[in-house]
C-alpha cells in the first residue's frame, strides 16, 4: 500500500485538508548541492520564506526507504550532515 511507503507530515496534511497553499520543495540543494552547514542553513531559510509568504513547505526526501513530504528540522540535519561524508 502508498500508506507504506510514503510519509506526509502533520503539518503539510493538515494544510491540504484545509485548502491552505502547499509548496513543494526539493532536497538535492540539502545533499548533493551545497557543503554543510550551508545546506541546512539555505533549507531551512526557504521554509522559512515560504512560510513568511503564506504557504507551508513541504520538503521531500526518500529517508529510511520511505518517500517523505514536509522534512524535520533533524531531518534536513541528517541529509545536510550526510553531504559532507
Amino acid at each position: 500500500m502508498l500508506k507504506d511507503y510514503l510519509v506526509v507530515s502533520n503539518e503539510v496534511k493538515e494544510a491540504l485538508e484545509n485548502g491552505k497553499p502547499v509548496v513543494a520543495l526539493e532536497s538535492t540543494i540539502i545533499s548533493h548541492g551545497m557543503p554543510y552547514p550551508q545546506n541546512v542553513e539555505t533549507a531551512l531559510k526557504v521554509e522559512e520564506i515560504v512560510r513568511q509568504n503564506g504557504a507551508v513547505p513541504a520538503t521531500i526526501a526518500i529517508i529510511g526507504g520511505k518517500l517523505k513530504a514536509g522534512l524535520t528540522h533533524d531531518e534536513i540535519e541528517y541529509l545536510g550532515k550526510k553531504a559532507e561524508k
